[in-house]
């Protein structure tokens, strides 16, 4: 192995490699982001990287990575295009479900919920704070669609850089944010000879319950 393969898989000094029920928060969304406060500290890269499982019509799952974009009054936010195809199974069928894995702190999350579309206003709001760059790409890409080259991509995208050089882009309107309201959240701490730690926190009304899973 070369050294630098063996930094790559060092782990990250992980203190807190005990998950009980005594030390937990009783607020799952803040115990998520005490975590994912922990994996930016450790300085994992792209600690805000989630997998996003959807399903569509025919009933079979699709799963991708995106960006976790924030967690607001207990949601947690991330942008796409509508017409991509999570955006059409989220239409069809607006439930989806996370995962967060920091490998280097033995950690997961795993969360399920209910999906909401965000208001225009945050949409924009979101689009304006990206690079210009960004916002071309967002309007020049059918995401998820067949298309004939990467050239296809590129000189649109030149047309459109050219055409509105001295105007403000605006958010098209097949792009925007969703939220998952979740309704499930479950913390996996990995732990000696296969005997993890899970704690699991389902939502009843406006509390949560708290239970341990076999690992």
């Amino acid at each position: 192995m070369t050294e630098n393969e063996k930094r790559g898989s060092r782990q990250v000094e992980n203190p807190m490699a005990i998950l009980d029920e005594q030390s937990v928060n009783s607020d799952p969304v803040r115990q998520f982001q005490q975590w994912l406060q922990e994996a930016i500290s450790a300085g994992i890269p792209q600690a805000d990287a989630m997998t996003l499982a959807t399903c569509g019509i025919d009933f079979k799952p699709s799963a991708r990575m995106v960006l976790l974009k924030g967690v607001e009054d207990g949601k947690f936010m991330f942008f796409t295009n509508y017409n991509s195809r999570k955006g059409k199974e989220l239409l069809w069928n607006p439930y989806a479900a996370l995962l967060f894995f920091w490998n280097e702190l033995n950690r997961q999350v795993r969360i399920e919920g209910r999906i909401e579309k965000m208001p225009n206003e945050a949409s924009d709001a979101y689009f304006h704070s990206r690079p210009s760059a960004s916002q071309l790409s967002a309007i020049v890409s059918p995401q998820s669609e067949v298309i004939a080259g990467r050239s296809v991509l590129e000189d649109e995208r030149m047309r459109l850089q050219k055409e509105l050089i001295s105007e403000d882009i605006r958010r098209p309107a097949h792009w925007g944010g969703y939220k998952v309201v979740p309704y499930s959240i479950e913390f996996w701490q990995r732990r000696e000879n296969r005997l993890h730690d899970r704690l699991l926190f389902t939502r009843l009304g406006e509390e949560w319950k708290l239970e341990r899973l076999a690992p």
